[in-house]
């Protein structure tokens, strides 16, 4: 007789779904999801689709190529990832274009304070992306749902240096790295140079260090007003400072002069620092007008490239008074 099945799970009603308790849905339906995010994050949002649409063109449009050209070419484009890297890079305000959030991740502080940090300083497209997205951009590192695409840098030429000296009635004072590989040093010679009164870094266009973020955090701000240029052969860009009368002065363990009261940093000059380990190429160093050398009494063999600079640096600005 119909109702007096004896199977079991038998349906005996007509009414649909849950019979006992909600499984706690009503219950989590009532909670509260947090702030709304920026149009930029909301799925499906125009402003996420125009944001979306404008990486990808800064993506394919300047940032992967080298173009040299009269204005010394752009750098690649960089990622930035993980976390604490994204935080420190937004709170040393590195040039940024877009910061990407994975899908559904675990909203920490860090998480929260970077798209707190890239809405504040404006300019900076916030996406949100799904994590084997983030994986691709990546390379497969380990980016923690968290990635800042740093633009492209735009290097000067380098006879836009002196020239921009002379625009302001100073005789130029440049300094050129000969093989400087870490990005710290060449922020740490940007710094240097926008304190003592510097017009400018010329660094070769292969085997060293460019303008990654490393390089801008290392600079304190300073690679923000000290142009970068970049010389697709440094010998050749030398011999053109000598042709337009600047003096290029080489640092030197084995140098002739010591650098105390050198007449050279006293007018338009070129101080040419070499890696640590190596030293001046042996090009470079015959196209230098003067080598010297830093004296110290303490024994130590050697200066990295940013504490040489640094004190070369010092000595120009205190005898240009």
């Amino acid at each position: 007789m119909a109702g007096n099945s004896q199977r079991r799970n038998r349906r005996t009603s007509n009414k649909k779904g849950a019979q006992v308790g909600s499984g706690g849905q009503r219950r989590r339906g009532l909670e509260g999801r947090g702030p709304t995010p920026p149009a930029e994050m909301r799925k499906g949002h125009a402003k996420q689709r125009a944001a979306q649409a404008k990486a990808r063109r800064a993506q394919g449009g300047g940032g992967g190529g080298r173009t040299q050209g009269r204005h010394g070419g752009k750098s690649p484009s960089e990622m930035v990832v993980g976390r604490n890297s994204v935080m420190e890079a937004l709170r040393e305000g590195v040039p940024a274009s877009t910061l990407y959030v994975q899908q559904f991740i675990d909203n920490d502080e860090r998480v929260r304070d970077a798209v707190r940090y890239a809405t504040e300083r404006g300019g900076i497209h916030l996406m949100e992306a799904p994590r084997p997205e983030l994986d691709r951009m990546t390379n497969g590192l380990n980016h923690q749902g968290v990635v800042l695409q740093i633009p492209p840098y735009e290097y000067a030429h380098p006879d836009d240096l002196p020239a921009a000296a002379y625009d302001d009635g100073e005789e130029p004072l440049i300094v050129a790295l000969d093989g400087v590989t870490d990005p710290r040093n060449l922020g740490a010679v940007i710094r240097s140079v926008a304190a003592f009164g510097g017009h400018g870094v010329v660094i070769p266009e292969r085997r060293a260090a460019g303008m990654t973020a490393g390089a801008w955090k290392t600079s304190a701000g300073a690679a923000a007003r000290t142009p970068v240029a970049r010389a697709s052969n440094l010998t050749r860009a030398l011999e053109s400072y000598q042709k337009a009368g600047l003096q290029v002065v080489g640092l030197a363990a084995d140098g002739d002069a010591t650098l105390h009261d050198l007449e050279a940093l006293e007018g338009p000059v070129v101080v040419v620092v070499g890696s640590e380990g190596k030293g001046l190429s042996r090009l470079v160093g015959e196209t230098c007008d003067l080598r010297v050398r830093i004296s110290m009494p303490g024994g130590s063999e050697s200066l990295n490239a940013g504490v040489a600079a640094g004190v070369v640096l010092y000595e120009a600005a205190r005898l240009r008074g």
